[in-house]
């Protein structure tokens, strides 16, 4: 089951920003050789309404690029998927993601059998979109987001881990 969540946290500093208003879907599925893997995708949603609209794309794939740097640096579809520090935690149902230099966590939107399949292997894959991406987006949305994602090279890759 897909689960979607947006964090709104009042900037403290210039690297709290990086989590403002992002968005994240968790999932279960398989990797390419059949295993389960747990995933999760960050994205930026669209200015709502009532916001600053001056946002544009540009800006939005800059500080996605800022949060992939600030967790070590993701890769590319076409490139090794590097193993992150150690940047996830679960607390009862709960998991919820660590960006170094950041003093808040990101909680992830769960559901039990996700949060135990993260406990069992003790990592996720996480797949930063740098694209915009609404906090409506539906099952079928986010899919053909990630198709279109992965086919523009415009999706970054990394395991995230318990331990």
């Amino acid at each position: 089951m897909l689960r979607a969540l947006s964090t709104l946290l009042t900037p403290t500093g210039p690297d709290l920003r990086l989590l403002a208003s992002m968005a994240a879907w968790t999932w279960p599925g398989t990797r390419s050789d059949g295993h389960e893997a747990a995933h999760i995708l960050i994205t930026r949603p669209p200015a709502l309404a009532g916001q600053d609209t001056a946002e544009t794309a540009e800006t939005s794939e800059g500080r996605m690029r800022r949060l992939s740097a600030s967790l070590g640096g993701l890769a590319c579809a076409r490139e090794i998927v590097p193993e992150l520090e150690c940047c996830l935690q679960i607390v009862g149902d709960q998991v919820l993601l660590h960006v170094p230099g950041i003093s808040r966590w990101l909680g992830l939107p769960t559901r039990r059998p996700w949060t135990d399949l993260v406990a069992r292997t003790g990592e996720a894959v996480l797949l930063l979109g740098l694209d915009l991406l609404p906090l409506s987006a539906d099952a079928a949305q986010v899919d053909a987001y990630l198709d279109a994602a992965l086919a523009a090279d415009r999706l970054l890759f990394g395991r995230a881990r318990t331990r």
